[in-house]
């Protein structure tokens, strides 16, 4: 879908979603990046996998969808992360995270140090800083080439994140991407006054020098806002197989658009299909038919 390939990077968390239904690899950098090869971009995983034969998976399923895998880490003394998932009747997920796992020690290296200096775009998350060892080097890699587009997903789970972590992640980022039911609570850590979305989406473009803060809202569509302009997205109307990583397909379709100079419409637009069509389908990393990615978006709405 783009003639130029860029290279795509999730940085952060790689792990197993163990759903009633069996485990699924996800975590929101992987399942941002499998989107971005979908689109036709190099999708990076920088991540960290135990030694063990979860990791072992987790690595071979990445590498037969096409995402690069080379800059995967691999701990020997701590094992691959791992996520309770219960999805409620209306196909919405809560989640128990496992601690002190591989992901919580990434390692800023020479190898990570070169990749950084090439990419076109890179997203992280609150999650994976949620170590002190991760969030240093998450920092590093943000700090090696300021001209990639950085894009923070906030993905506020259960107890692993701070003010202070958000601060630090927002003055990093270009673009901000959170759901209707953080935003409120993000305002209120940051010590602003929340009134409605708009205006604390306009807040958070203005204190943070942002060029995007995007508000999604599960069925309900978008919000997409920069200095000039807001564009409300409706979304589209699917039967849920689950909404796991929706949000994540989301954030790779508005920057595959934001690389192309694409509208601030288009963005949306083409971020609310690829969500539905996660959507629409169970796990995080669904698999296109024969006609291909392109054929799938075009049959949704």
């Amino acid at each position: 879908m783009t003639a130029k390939r860029a290279t795509i990077v999730g940085l952060g968390e790689l792990l197993w979603d163990m759903l009633p239904t069996g485990k699924q690899l996800g975590g929101a950098p992987a399942n941002f990046a499998y989107i971005s090869t979908l689109l036709g971009n190099e999708g990076v995983v920088a991540s960290r996998l135990g030694h063990d034969a979860l990791g072992d998976e987790a690595a071979a399923q990445l590498a037969s969808r096409g995402v690069t895998i080379s800059y995967i880490q691999r701990d020997a003394s701590r094992p691959t992360g791992t996520v309770k998932v219960e999805v409620n009747e209306a196909g919405q997920p809560r989640f128990e995270i496992a601690e002190g796992v591989a992901w919580d020690f990434l390692e800023w290296t020479p190898q990570w140090q070169q990749l950084a200096e090439r990419v076109d775009a890179v997203c992280f998350g609150s999650l994976a800083q949620r170590s002190g060892a991760s969030r240093g080097t998450i920092h590093a890699f943000l700090s090696a080439k300021k001209a990639a587009a950085r894009i923070f997903d906030v993905n506020l789970r259960q107890h692993f994140h701070s003010p202070d972590v958000l601060a630090e992640s927002m003055k990093h980022a270009d673009i901000v991407k959170l759901n209707h039911e953080e935003l409120p609570r993000v305002i209120k850590m940051m010590g602003m006054e929340y009134r409605d979305d708009v205006a604390a989406a306009d807040a958070l473009v203005q204190r943070y020098k942002l060029k995007f803060v995007c508000i999604t809202r599960d069925s309900r569509g978008s919000l997409l806002m920069n200095h000039h302009t807001l564009d409300d997205h409706p979304g589209y109307r699917i039967r849920v197989g689950d909404a796991i990583g929706a949000g994540d397909a989301f954030t790779a379709a508005l920057v595959f658009e934001y690389l192309r100079g694409s509208p601030i419409s288009r963005m949306n637009d083409t971020a609310n299909r690829m969500g539905a069509w996660v959507a629409s389908r169970v796990g995080a990393m669904p698999v296109p038919g024969e006609g291909g990615i392109g054929a799938e978006l075009a049959h949704i709405g």
